[in-house]
């Protein structure tokens, strides 16, 4: 649902992961049903729901759908995958079967890149030539000055060396585009995988070693070269990891912040990269860039001074293969694939083409896709209905505030000035991108991934010095997944987030449709702009201090009553959920249960508290709120989770949450000594 790492441009965003399904309806209770009850289905009543209550929600359902073969986890995300790769699917055959569309036309777009990327046996013939350009260049790096023109080269491309780089609104003036600099360059998913002593991580990095000796081999280095080439990159990204800083601190907007001259980044941390004369040929003259993690940069400058040249052409022909691996022929194809599904994700084997092609085509053509998956899939009643309740979740919120006992009368009137100013976008942009200097043709497969990468790069530097577009949406409506903008003080709510694959919306009642669309979406990305991050940001989207000393403090002695709890959670002997890096998420997760609970207390549903399938109002808002979590996954996608997400895994966003809620305890007759139940003081209470 989420990928393994966070780029910077998303670190920039915060994204919020929000539930893998929602469905939506007003209906106070379901109509007649051809099939079996949405939530009572799945629920395992072997199963004391004090113990678990993810397993007692979603036991049956798990059991009875165990993980395919081309899957690392199964569960309600991808079966809306499916449905959707299904809709995605039409239209992009339907494009290809148009044989007059009109040349730099949607459909011919679409057309050509679904027909140049089914061609397995045109990718097999090219073999390496798409890249032949790139490696050439990276061929002809004799010091660091020319190894740093092609990482400069490759950032169009989409491939991190080095480096991040992004043009975003700046933290603290949100109306102005600023060019951001971070840590990045690293092949496996996140810092810790080069540190960490347990078992698991311990073989993925060896494997990570006997990955990048195949890549080298596949491009002609006999085995003791390849060997040695291996473990001269695997040193050089353990040398860059070590001076990253960790997962839970690049959640710390101040700290993340760091504006100075490109002429001062030079000179104290990076004399080898003159960034003022790099960035004027991006056609940037800034005359500041914001440097999140200057330390990084002063060890980047280090390591590139003695390193030898043979090994910086290593780790760039290295970056560039994995970013391109699977656009190319089978051979690169299923190397990639050894290594980033297999052994980081645990998948047995390879999805479909057709499947991975969609993957390719939305990361390319999202929009483009977007425009015609609304148009033929999302109705605007469906818009209209979901913009009411998120103004029903906003009242709720704005209720909870006032009833807090520890937050002062001033901190107040700043939140409810801030939550009444977050925007909602809800389906699709209202002002659709203008796509018409992307070119895509049926040269080759990974030309149009290079050739949508450059027009991504070039759209984004074409921002800079220009009004920020308030109106940009960063996810295409066919995303089953939401995010909180703090820059913009925004919800973001794609079409595909109100899917539930089987099911009618009349078929759905209010209380499952609480529980799973206002708590664990929309709920949840509002709660982001007040968690542990999000709270530092004002109405207007600016890195600005709004609370009051006490309040700030009470705040922090309640998140770290959070952190602990989600810290002492072992999913894997030896790997513990990282309660700091998770806390913004888990806090959202929480405060969207008890804002969605609020507003469903005011349906005719809840105040009439008949059962349907056997299970109360209140019941089946929690059951709904499990069923948007109902996932399972491998081991090793666990692990990488565990390393490289800010999200807790799936049980552990139902469980832990719910433990400090009164009313679960009130719905499920949860008592002391059972796993769920927590002390009164050691329970969370913040939203």
């Amino acid at each position: 649902m989420k990928a393994t790492s966070l780029s910077l441009r998303h670190r920039l965003l915060t994204l919020g992961v929000a539930a893998a399904l929602t469905g939506v309806s007003h209906a106070a209770a379901p109509g007649p049903a051809a099939h079996p009850d949405v939530v009572a289905s799945h629920v395992d009543t072997t199963v004391n729901p004090g113990d678990d209550f993810f397993d007692y929600a979603n036991g049956a359902w798990l059991k009875s759908h165990p993980i395919p073969a081309e899957e690392s986890q199964w569960g309600i995300g991808q079966v809306v995958q499916d449905e959707l790769y299904a809709k995605l699917r039409k239209i992009s055959e339907d494009a290809a079967a148009q044989k007059n569309a009109a040349p730099g036309s949607d459909e011919q777009k679409v057309g050509d890149f679904w027909t140049t990327a089914m061609d397995q046996s045109l990718a097999d013939r090219l073999g390496i030539a798409p890249l032949q350009a790139e490696l050439a260049r990276i061929d002809a790096v004799r010091d660091v000055g020319s190894a740093l023109d092609e990482a400069f080269a490759l950032q169009p491309l989409g491939v991190d060396a080095f480096f991040g780089f992004a043009i975003a609104q700046d933290e603290k003036d949100s109306d102005a585009m600023a060019v951001h600099l971070g840590q990045g360059g690293l092949g496996l998913p996140e810092r810790d995988y080069y540190f960490n002593t347990e078992a698991g991580v311990a073989k993925a990095r060896a494997a990570y070693v006997e990955h990048l000796q195949h890549l080298f081999r596949q491009l002609g280095a006999d085995p003791a070269a390849a060997r040695a080439s291996a473990n001269q990159v695997m040193a050089f990204e353990t040398a860059l990891a070590k001076v990253s800083r960790p997962l839970e601190d690049l959640r710390d907007p101040q700290k993340n912040y760091n504006k100075m001259a490109p002429a001062e980044l030079t000179a104290k941390y990076t004399p080898a990269i003159a960034w003022q004369s790099r960035l004027a040929a991006w056609k940037l003259a800034p005359s500041s860039v914001i440097v999140g993690q200057p330390e990084f940069f002063g060890g980047l400058q280090d390591l590139l001074a003695k390193t030898p040249a043979s090994v910086l052409r290593d780790y760039l022909r290295a970056h560039l293969m994995d970013a391109y691996a699977s656009y190319l022929g089978t051979d690169f194809d299923n190397e990639h694939f050894d290594f980033y599904g297999r052994v980081l994700s645990g998948q047995a084997e390879q999805k479909p083409r057709w499947k991975r092609v969609l993957r390719a085509e939305n990361e390319a053509l999202g929009m483009i896709l977007g425009r015609i998956y609304v148009k033929d899939y999302f109705s605007e009643a469906s818009k209209q209905r979901y913009n009411t309740m998120v103004e029903a979740v906003r009242t709720a919120y704005g209720e909870r505030i006032d009833r807090l006992d520890w937050m002062s009368p001033a901190t107040k009137t700043k939140a409810h000035e801030k939550l009444a100013a977050i925007t909602k976008k809800v389906g699709y942009p209202d002002k659709w991108k203008d796509y018409s200097a992307l070119a895509i043709g049926r040269e080759s497969y990974a030309q149009n991934m290079m050739n949508a990468a450059r027009w991504n790069f070039a759209d984004m530097l074409s921002k800079y010095g220009k009004p920020v577009d308030r109106n940009e949406w960063e996810m295409t409506p066919q995303t089953y997944n939401a995010y909180y903008n703090p820059s913009n003080n925004e919800i973001v709510l794609p079409a595909a987030q109100f899917m539930i694959p089987g099911y009618a919306d009349g078929e759905i009642d209010d209380a499952v449709v609480y529980g799973y669309v206002a708590a664990s979406t929309i709920g949840h990305e509002i709660t982001h702009g007040f968690d542990d991050e999000g709270r530092q940001y004002d109405a207007k989207g600016n890195l600005a201090d709004w609370w009051t000393a006490q309040d700030a403090k009470r705040f922090q002695q309640r998140a770290e009553v959070m952190v602990k709890q989600f810290n002492a959670y072992e999913p894997l002997p030896g790997l513990h959920i990282n309660g700091q890096a998770s806390l913004g998420e888990n806090i959202a997760d929480f405060g969207g249960i008890v804002i969605g609970l609020d507003a469903f207390k005011q349906t005719e549903q809840y105040k009439k508290g008949e059962k349907v399938a056997g299970y109360t109002p209140l019941q089946r808002f929690f059951l709904g709120y499990a069923l948007g979590w109902l996932s399972q996954e491998r081991e090793a996608r666990l692990r990488n989770a565990l390393l490289a997400d800010v999200h807790a895994p799936a049980k552990w966003r139902v469980n832990g949450p719910l433990s400090n809620v009164p009313e679960f305890y009130e719905a499920f007759g949860v008592k002391p000594g059972q796993p769920m139940w927590r002390p009164e003081k050691e329970r969370v209470r913040i939203w």
